[in-house]
């Protein structure tokens, strides 16, 4: 289609040329010029539904970059939730380690008491038998008597006490194991909930392959990656733009100038692309692509602001750091963003998850420095030790 297409369009004008000639050239009847205004209605014809179809698969290509973004959206979404999930899973299993502890101790206390109980009994044995009868029917003087019902009482009290107090911990380890059991029902139920979420993540993942699949097959139908590509570097260059102006307010960050050859690397992983090489249609790389597992965390390279956080065309999930002095990081392809624009950073600190947002066939990290809104080769700033 896409050599039919470009054939007609080329062939277009070499056949209006020849439509002119013969025109001049041939005698001016009526029936040739009927025939001729015949085929010069047939050629714009022709050039209406060339440019008709062209707008169609424009507006495939726009639908297409569309449900990409949607896609992207959606990982984003089911991402945050699985790790709500897990959150939650660990929480529970931490409760569910004390509940353990608590019951651990409740049985040391109940077998002591236990061996209390057995003591008491020793003790009122020791009295004699356990009945009234007896200890009258043995005793001759009445203060002994007194003494000895006053301490068969003590002891029969102090037993209920003890019997009392078993049968409160019996109760109490019971509720704590009933306490275990509900437990143990919702760990099972958030881990049922986390493998759902597990799968939903994979059919979002499924569903963004086929946009970034079909994506790629309109833009080679098409033949037009180049202007695509100037497009999404033109969208790129007005962001920075926009976002340089915006970074000017901001004078109290230093720069990137005193760390230069020593910044922290945003992502430990092999460099697939380097500054300034040749990408599809001929531009020249603005940054580096570095090679990294999706969901892996993407660091800042040094202190800074969030100024742009948001999907962009040709970029996916991008984030972008001012860090004063002119200086700017950008950071895209990502699977999610973890920092809202106008958010101080650190340097280390975690701002973002590596994955294949916009377009990417495979997970990895597209890095950019720009001083003064101009790129410049991360390398050189970056430092030569990766960990």
């Amino acid at each position: 289609m896409k050599r039919c297409l470009l054939n007609t369009t080329y062939q277009l004008p070499l056949r209006l040329l020849l439509l002119c000639c013969m025109l001049c050239a041939m005698p001016a009847t009526a029936r040739q010029q009927n025939k001729q205004q015949q085929e010069l209605e047939q050629v714009q014809q022709q050039i209406k539904a060339t440019e008709r179809q062209l707008k169609r698969q424009q507006q495939q290509l726009t639908k297409a970059e569309q449900q990409l973004q949607q896609s992207d959206r959606a990982l984003a979404r089911a991402s945050g939730q699985l790790r709500e999930t897990e959150q939650q899973l660990a929480s529970i299993e931490q409760r569910g380690e004390a509940l353990n502890v608590r019951q651990q101790q409740l049985h040391a206390e109940l077998a002591r008491q236990q061996d209390m109980l057995a003591a008491q009994l020793k003790s009122a044995y020791s009295l004699g038998q356990h009945d009234y009868t007896r200890l009258l029917l043995n005793q001759q003087d009445v203060g002994k008597l007194e003494r000895a019902l006053t301490y068969y009482q003590y002891f029969n009290r102090a037993r209920v006490k003890q019997l009392a107090e078993i049968n409160k911990t019996v109760l109490e380890l019971e509720q704590v194991e009933r306490q275990l059991t509900e437990q143990q029902q919702q760990l099972q139920s958030t881990l049922l909930a986390q493998q759902q979420q597990q799968q939903q993540l994979l059919a979002v993942k499924t569903e963004q392959q086929q946009a970034v699949n079909q994506l790629q097959g309109l833009l080679k139908e098409q033949g037009n990656q180049l202007s695509y590509l100037r497009q999404n570097e033109s969208s790129l260059q007005n962001t920075i733009d926009q976002l340089r102006a915006l970074a000017e307010r901001s004078r109290e960050l230093l720069g990137l100038t005193a760390n230069k050859g020593k910044l922290r690397w945003p992502l430990n992983g092999t460099l697939l692309h380097g500054f300034g090489e040749s990408r599809q249609g001929g531009m020249r790389s603005r940054g580096i692509l570095i090679q990294g597992r999706e969901g892996n965390p993407v660091q800042a390279i040094a202190d800074g602001r969030v100024i742009y956080a948001d999907w962009l065309k040709g970029y996916g999930w991008v984030i972008v750091l001012d860090h004063g002095e002119g200086f700017m990081s950008l950071y895209g392809h990502n699977q999610n963003i973890l920092k809202q624009p106008g958010e101080q950073i650190i340097a280390g600190e975690t701002i973002a998850l590596v994955g294949m947002s916009g377009g990417q066939a495979s997970a990895g990290l597209y890095f950019e420095i720009r001083e003064k809104g101009d790129a410049v080769n991360p390398l050189p700033w970056l430092s030569a030790n990766r960990g």
